[in-house]
């Protein structure tokens, strides 16, 4: 015979809200590790609210700042020095691959959360530069699910 749940059993099986910070704590540490790597400094990455545009893409729209663009080409070009602020006028493809390796693998390793964030923002930060990184996300999570398949399958 099973007993009935206590109210705090019921709260904890009904909050779905942890599983969006889950996501986004578990997608942070591993944006943290993998611009770390790549631009061979250490990088901090904090969680910061992030503005939703009005139609939700069909894939995940990246949106890194000129600063973050510049330093990415500076290091993975073999540059030591970075000056001032480094600006670049596009965003190199290999820093979207790169995030979108990172955001699939994140999305997949964990039961995909009931609801998405419209988008999720970051500011970065070095002792060289300041930078600011957003996500805009599809709608529903199937898209993500199957959006993070194809990046998985032809990465």
């Amino acid at each position: 015979m099973l007993l009935e749940l206590t109210p705090a059993e019921s709260a904890f099986l009904t909050t779905s809200a942890g599983a969006e910070d889950a996501f986004q704590t578990r997608l942070s540490r591993r944006l943290a590790a993998t611009l770390t790597a790549r631009l061979r400094l250490p990088v901090r990455v904090t969680p910061q609210p992030a503005a939703a545009s009005k139609g939700a893409p069909a894939t995940p729209a990246w949106q890194p700042d000129t600063a973050l663009c510049g330093v990415w080409l500076t290091r993975r070009l073999g540059g030591q020095h970075l000056m001032g602020s480094a600006s670049a006028a596009f965003v190199p493809h290999t820093l979207i691959r790169t995030l979108d390796a990172v955001l699939a693998e994140s999305w997949l390793d964990a039961p995909a959360p009931a609801a998405l964030p419209p988008a999720l923002a970051w500011r970065l930060a070095t002792d060289f530069m300041q930078a600011t990184l957003a996500v805009q996300l599809p709608h529903p999570p199937t898209d993500m699910t199957r959006w993070a398949q194809g990046v998985i399958r032809h990465g």
